[in-house]
């Protein structure tokens, strides 16, 4: 049985995620990561990282008076203002400290990954600079530049952020190959595809819920397991069986992945002829699972 202690410090860990040191820590181990990226390898390689760092690099690699953490900051301004008047106050302030972050540290890495082969430097870009972007998106803001672009779609638009930053990034090696080799940019491409999956699986990793429809001749005795056992909510649905007409009752259940097994074990200990159907991927809103994210 689900002790109430239980039930408070997941509400308590859940309330967490909304603080502030909390939301500081990821943006600070996101900036990281991009600076890591940025600077470790793609800086050593030549290649262009796409975003706002993207033409930061441009203009650093044209421009190199200015380092890449000052013009990633200057061309971070205007993005900035635009969030500020289409989002919110909070998710600026945010964006503010990832980008300050960012900047900060891009000028202080000096490490250098030992990697000689292209394709390696493209995949360790690729995945740590994912990494970062997801992981600062997790939080209520964002490392700047088209982080920033990208949440104000996915806000007004539902568009993914990992699609909409490839295609932005399109843009970027477009500007790219006037100044640079093309064999670089074809680099960057492929590493900037796998950008965009990492960002849209780390956005995911944590989020996707199951749902369980189970058709039972015991419905109260798995509702009180999914209550007591599991600490989950229930609903029980009417229905009636499509070819013998039958009345029967379904109970409806929301659950993360680690809890579907045992879920699935509670059931069949019950009532060992129930029809159960469990679906993925599916984004739950509410008590007991993720808050909706206002920025």
């Amino acid at each position: 049985m689900m002790k109430s202690s239980d039930l408070s410090l997941r509400q308590r860990l859940r309330g967490f995620v909304f603080t502030v040191p909390w939301n500081l820590l990821l943006l600070t181990a996101g900036a990281a990561l991009v600076a890591f990226a940025v600077k470790s390898v793609a800086v050593p390689h030549g290649l262009l990282t796409g975003g706002v760092a993207g033409l930061a690099l441009l203009c650093f690699y044209q421009l190199p008076a200015l380092d890449a953490g000052v013009w990633f900051f200057l061309l971070n301004v205007p993005i900035m203002l635009l969030g500020l008047k289409m989002v919110s106050r909070r998710f600026v302030l945010y964006s503010l400290y990832g980008m300050a972050a960012t900047s900060l540290l891009i000028d202080h890495v000096t490490y250098v990954l030992p990697v000689a082969d292209p394709w390696l430097a493209v995949i360790a870009c690729g995945v740590t600079l994912g990494a970062g972007i997801g992981v600062a998106l997790r939080s209520l803001g964002s490392t700047g530049g088209a982080d920033i672009l990208a949440v104000i779609v996915r806000e007004r638009y539902s568009m993914p952020v990992g699609q909409f930053e490839f295609l932005f990034n399109l843009l970027v090696f477009a500007l790219g190959l006037a100044f640079l080799k093309l064999e670089v940019v074809l680099y960057s491409v492929a590493m900037n595809f796998l950008v965009s999956w990492v960002v849209d699986a780390c956005l995911s990793l944590f989020s996707e819920r199951r749902m369980a429809l189970v058709i039972s001749k015991q419905p109260e005795g798995i509702v009180q397991a999914v209550l007591n056992t599991l600490g989950r909510g229930a609903t029980i649905l009417d229905a009636r069986g499509g070819w013998s007409g039958e009345e029967r009752k379904v109970v409806l259940t929301m659950l993360n992945n680690l809890e579907m097994k045992r879920l699935e074990e509670l059931i069949y200990n019950i009532d060992p002829d129930a029809f159960t159907i469990m679906g993925s991927g599916f984004h739950v809103l509410g008590q007991g699972f993720s808050k909706r994210k206002v920025y």
